[in-house]
């Protein structure tokens, strides 16, 4: 049974891992057995993050490269098939998020959102797939949100391009699935990262309302994700297909508590 959950000889890209939960996913992907490619829009991010893979002893290869710029992902691409093979495993893991009134955001702003957030894993799918279908098959993740079903004040572009991201990956599922690809998405609850430590302070109210909205009654830890990627990437999915698998301890089932 856990030869299924293997991924021994799988060549894997992560876009966007270089920190939080794109690296805890990549790692877990790395620890199953395959080898981690990964890209990021700055050099120096790049090569802090190989030291920090290799230092876990994972076979790990960082790209300086922009998600949003097609000519620069085919590149990509294509001297990842040449140095390591065809990719078997995508994650779409690259995003940003702008917490800005709708009234006080620019169309600039909304558009980088959504360039990156949703065009971004349309261009990265569209060049990995070629190969995939030369391999006979192969797994798409998208980093979906709980913004794919919810909505929340100042993310409107955000919320916006991750409802796209679930549309966009059940078509891919229904495009390619005659090609054995199978496009499944991730919606991570809150998890617990640097860059969310200061609102996890005892006492702080946004800290106080997530504990109040997850019938865990906790945050996430990047380590949640481990096995929800590792599963959508490996034969134990091969029959799940446009799928989003929300790990979110249970917000998206609650309704919350009745008020004493």
């Amino acid at each position: 049974m856990l030869e299924q959950f293997s991924l021994e000889g799988k060549i894997a890209l992560v876009t966007g891992a270089t920190y939080g939960i794109g690296m805890a996913m990549a790692k877990a992907l790395g620890r199953a057995g395959a080898t981690i490619l990964f890209n990021a829009r700055s050099k120096d991010k790049v090569e802090e993050a190989e030291k920090e893979y290799r230092a876990e002893g994972l076979d790990a290869y960082g790209y300086q490269c922009d998600v949003t710029k097609e000519m620069d992902v085919q590149a990509m691409v294509a001297d990842i098939s040449v140095r390591h093979g065809d990719i078997d495993i995508l994650v779409n893991n690259a995003g940003i998020i702008k917490r800005i009134s709708v009234l006080e955001m620019s169309v600039a702003d909304f558009e980088q959102v959504i360039d990156i957030d949703l065009v971004g894993p349309f261009i990265v799918s569209k060049a990995v797939a070629p190969g995939m279908i030369r391999k006979g098959g192969g797994k798409i993740i998208n980093i979906c949100s709980m913004m794919s079903e919810l909505g929340r004040e100042t993310v409107s572009a955000y919320a916006a391009a991750k409802g796209g991201l679930k549309m966009l990956t059940k078509n891919l599922a229904c495009e390619w699935a005659e090609h054995n690809i199978q496009v499944n998405g991730i919606g991570p609850g809150y998890i617990a990262t640097p860059q969310t430590a200061p609102l996890r302070t005892e006492g702080h109210p946004f800290n106080n309302f997530i504990i109040a909205k997850t019938p865990a009654a906790r945050w996430g830890k990047p380590e949640d994700l481990e096995g929800p990627v590792v599963f959508l990437a490996s034969k134990a999915s091969d029959f799940v297909n446009g799928h989003i698998l929300y790990v979110d301890g249970g917000i998206l089932a609650y309704i919350g508590k009745q008020p004493k």
